[in-house]
């Protein structure tokens, strides 16, 4: 639509300026071409000189003559005053902290969850902005633990295929996504560094003894042969007698579909028993993912 005197601005504006090195001259050369010494203001010393012939001043073209000439120590500079630069970019530090609302980011703005991996942030590296992926800095962390127990107390040998929970009482509080059990072999969710934890409470029947009794966690890297990573063991348990043992093994999972645990009870006495309650935890197993497995920080 038309207006009456100058269309209302829809730019950023300023005006191009040109800043001098002094010398003891009265001649100096414009950056641009003006038709008289009125398209400049002219400032020395940061002040604003008089234009005009017999006064401070006079241009033509390129040349800006002074009626006097400057020493090296003064400062000189001219704004173009016919020289109005328009761009929708506003000028380099023109934008202050006050000018920016605090409403900026509002709570309809934030995020109900986790970050996608592709989410990015603005970070400054050594004053610079830039952009970076969540994926890049989010932490590793401990992102899944959970524990498992015998239910039911069985005797003798044996490998734990069988009456298994994961536990559900006393306030238990599992993290992320746990992992799986199959006729007591367990599959982990995710890749990472895994810390296994198992314990096992055995008992004795009255008039017998053992030498020792034992839990293996048994790791395969195959999904195939399952070899004794770690063992717990308690020797000389009596007639009666309730003891408890305990072992840890850290597993770097790189494949979830190789790499498994179960666990192995080794006892000397048939008359020993493995102690099982769907109540509390007995005989139990843990996992927690401990972070990322090398192979996939080497890839980051």
């Amino acid at each position: 639509m038309p207006y009456i005197g100058n269309q209302p601005a829809e730019q950023f504006t300023s005006f191009a300026t040109q800043e001098f090195s002094t010398s003891a001259t009265t001649s100096y050369t414009l950056d641009h071409a003006v038709t008289n010494e009125n398209e400049i203001a002219l400032f020395i010393n940061n002040v604003r000189q008089q234009p005009g012939s017999g006064k401070a001043y006079t241009a033509t073209g390129t040349a800006l003559t002074l009626s006097a000439a400057t020493a090296s120590t003064d400062t000189m500079y001219c704004v173009f005053l016919g020289r109005a630069l328009q761009t929708v970019t506003p000028a380099t530090n023109s934008i202050t902290a006050a000018m920016v609302g605090n409403d900026l980011i509002s709570g309809k703005d934030a995020l109900a969850s986790e970050p996608a991996d592709t989410d990015e942030f603005l970070v400054s590296d050594a004053g610079t902005l830039k952009r970076i992926d969540y994926s890049l800095i989010k932490g590793g962390g401990i992102t899944s633990a959970s524990m498992f127990r015998l239910t039911t107390t069985f005797q003798n040998d044996a490998t734990i295929t069988s009456n298994i929970e994961e536990v559900d009482s006393d306030g238990y509080g599992g993290l992320g996504t746990a992992v799986t059990e199959s006729s007591g072999i367990f599959s982990f969710p995710s890749t990472g560094i895994w810390l296994i934890l198992a314990q096992a409470s055995f008992q004795t029947e009255s008039g017998q003894s053992d030498n020792f009794s034992k839990i293996n966690i048994m790791v395969t890297t195959d999904n195939s042969s399952y070899d004794p990573a770690a063992s717990g063991w308690q020797g000389g348990i009596d007639s009666t007698e309730y003891r408890g043992v305990t072992t840890h093994h850290i597993l770097d999972v790189t494949n979830t579909s190789t790499h498994k645990v179960k666990f192995e009870i080794d006892v000397n006495n048939t008359q020993t028993y493995t102690l099982g309650n769907s109540t509390s935890t007995n005989t139990g197993f843990s996992f927690i993912r401990l972070g990322d497995t090398w192979w996939q920080i080497q890839n980051i």
